[in-house]
């Protein structure tokens, strides 16, 4: 499935991955919103984790499709995503997310992995502001 990412942390444009994962390889990058979702600060980069009651801010991105492939594997391996594993860094999950225009866009979205889940919503520090880009 040839969806776009919805990005909000490292990602996005003015954070140190954006140039070098997404630079190049995109059609369309806008502002968007996850619902559903809490943000949490992690080791140098923000967590997701899916909770009732949070908004979290970032950007809807599409590929290009001759870079969709590549770019999707890409970022497979920066977030650790191992599908199957339950103690993978992150989960790729297919979610609605809202454009600021109000269109509801399903995208892929990494999301705290199960037992990090866990760990955030026991002891984690949430941001409560949903942004990971306003946190300074």
């Amino acid at each position: 499935m040839r969806l776009p990412f919805f990005v909000y942390g490292t990602l996005r444009p003015g954070e140190h991955n954006h140039d070098l994962f997404l630079r190049g390889r995109t059609r369309r990058e806008e502002p968007g919103l996850l619902p559903g979702a809490v943000l949490y600060d992690g080791p140098g980069y923000p967590y997701a984790v899916e909770q009732d009651g949070g908004t979290v801010t970032g950007e809807i991105v599409t590929a290009l499709p001759e870079a969709y492939g590549e770019l999707r594997a890409a970022l497979d391996r920066l977030e650790e995503y191992v599908p199957g594993d339950p103690h993978t860094l992150y989960e790729r999950v297919r979610r609605d997310v809202t454009a600021a225009d109000g269109r509801t866009v399903h995208a892929w979205v990494y999301v705290a992995g199960p037992a990090v889940a866990v760990r955030l919503r026991a002891h984690g520090r949430p941001i409560e502001s949903g942004d990971w880009s306003a946190r300074r």
